[in-house]
């Protein structure tokens, strides 16, 4: 799979998010450098505060050595700023040694202002964003954001 079926995957995991009139419904997969899964994770699966990207990299070892040249897919920009966590997507995805991000969607300014995306590129990651899967991302957001198409 490339790219773009990736993170295809990973838009149609935020359906599988329970729904919350708080917080945005997110998919993620990561994915090794030889473009095997590893794992994959949505929002508020199993826990009503977890994101997806730490859902799927709470399902890897801290040490599995597949991490420093994996990607992880998104759905939506992870987060830079959080209430329910010590640590943001942002830093979980950097500090697991993922140095390529994939997403689909930037967050709109609903619930906090996000720079994931750009702390992820000053750290050093390589940030891409494939924003004609962007309508895809929205879709289980659209009771949040009903202004914007999806």
């Amino acid at each position: 799979m490339n790219d773009h079926d990736w993170l295809g995957l990973a838009c149609d995991l935020a359906r599988l998010c329970p729904p919350s009139e708080t917080a945005f419904s997110v998919g993620a997969v990561v994915v090794s450098a030889d473009g095997e899964e590893i794992s994959r994770g949505y929002s508020r699966e199993g826990d009503p505060h977890v994101h997806a990207e730490e859902s799927a990299l709470g399902k890897i070892s801290p040490d599995d050595p597949r991490l420093a040249g994996a990607t992880v897919y998104s759905s939506l920009e992870p987060c830079s700023a959080r209430s329910s966590r010590p640590r943001t997507c942002t830093r979980l995805i950097l500090d697991s040694g993922v140095r390529r991000v994939v997403l689909a969607w930037r967050e709109p300014l609903l619930f906090v202002d996000c720079h994931g995306a750009e702390e992820l590129a000053e750290a050093g990651a390589t940030v891409v964003e494939i924003p004609e899967l962007a309508g895809l991302a929205r879709r289980p957001n659209a009771h949040l954001l009903p202004d914007i198409p999806g």
